[in-house]
């Protein structure tokens, strides 16, 4: 029995060596170790052999088996390391490496990053809403009226439904109001649509960023403290803020915000950033009648309001000429962000 093992394992040997590739080396694995190969049906016969012999049979068998194993380990090195030689050929290995290029957040995302966590420094918290909405959220409890320009459908992207697509977030500031218990501390980043001309500095859609803030004793100096800390977060401690005195139907009063850069190259110039004022008593009286309560009391309660586009923050900040360039997804734009 001993010499038929030697001979089985003297013919495997020579098929292993004759493998031209990993399938005629996978054949002669199956042919010699597989479960009807020609060393498993010999290992079978043990149980007719004399068992005075079955210890040297064994050892035999084993040692054939290993032997066989480690020329087929063998021989799948060899195929793989001609596998690899051959992914190589054509290569240049002297030439310099490729750079890698690495991804970076989208400048809107950036500033808007920036602008929350300034203003989550200052105890507000983020809020969010649907952007398809009604009249009444996005008009009627801000005591805008029915004839008001921004209603007109020139300006608003309305439904058949007579919904909306809400023309700014402080429609998330009422629906915020209409479920809170004051005091009321928030922001509400997202997104606005209008039926503005698409040209250099207009879009269809941008993004905004709100706050509201609703509590016993808001005065303006509190509105005026913390926007100017915002800009001065935002643009350097040495930006100059300024609030011109402006109409909103939803505060009273109100303003616009301007800051005063300079680009390099370039004289010293306002640029309008942001529009607030204290909120109206209207506002409060709207929505204490969707509530059915006087939660939101006008004899105890003030609060400001503020509003600002974060595609224009990001084209101050960069010095970005025009905004169609923060939604084309140029790679040679976006990579200077990166």
């Amino acid at each position: 029995m001993n010499e038929q093992i030697a001979s089985i394992q003297t013919a495997a040997l020579e098929l292993i060596a004759a493998a031209s590739d990993e399938r005629s080396l996978d054949d002669a694995r199956v042919s010699t170790l597989g479960k009807k190969g020609t060393l498993s049906l010999a290992g079978a016969l043990i149980k007719d052999i004399p068992n005075e012999e079955k210890a040297a049979f064994g050892q035999s068998l084993n040692a054939a088996r290993t032997t066989l194993t480690a020329a087929l380990e063998e021989k799948q090195t060899q195929f793989q390391q001609q596998a690899d030689q051959a992914a190589l050929t054509g290569i240049d290995l002297t030439l310099p490496a490729r750079s890698i290029h690495t991804g970076a957040l989208h400048p809107l995302t950036q500033i808007r990053h920036e602008a929350i966590t300034i203003l989550r420094r200052m105890g507000f918290a983020l809020a969010d809403g649907p952007e398809i909405e009604d009249e009444f959220h996005c008009f009627d409890a801000l005591n805008t009226p029915a004839d008001h320009p921004a209603r007109n459908e020139k300006d608003t992207f309305y439904f058949d439904s007579g919904k909306l697509l809400r023309t700014h977030t402080s429609s998330v500031q009422v629906r915020t109001m209409e479920t809170a218990q004051p005091p009321i501390r928030i922001i509400a980043p997202g997104s606005a649509y209008r039926r503005d001309e698409i040209d250099s500095t207009h879009l269809s859609v941008f993004n905004q960023l709100e706050g509201l803030f609703v509590d016993t004793d808001v005065t303006l100096p509190d509105l005026k403290g913390t926007l100017e800390y915002f800009f001065h977060e935002m643009f350097g401690n040495s930006t100059e803020v300024r609030f011109r005195p402006h109409f909103f139907p939803f505060t009273e009063p109100s303003f616009e915000i301007d800051v005063k850069l300079q680009r390099k190259g370039e004289a010293p110039r306002w640029i309008e950033v942001a529009g607030c004022g204290m909120v109206d008593p209207a506002v409060f009286e709207s929505i204490n009648g969707t509530r059915k309560d006087n939660a939101l009391d006008t004899e105890k309660l003030t609060g400001f309001a503020f509003g600002m586009g974060l595609d224009r923050l990001a084209m101050i900040r960069w010095a970005i000429k025009d905004i169609r360039l923060l939604i084309e997804n140029d790679t040679r734009f976006l990579s200077q962000f990166a």
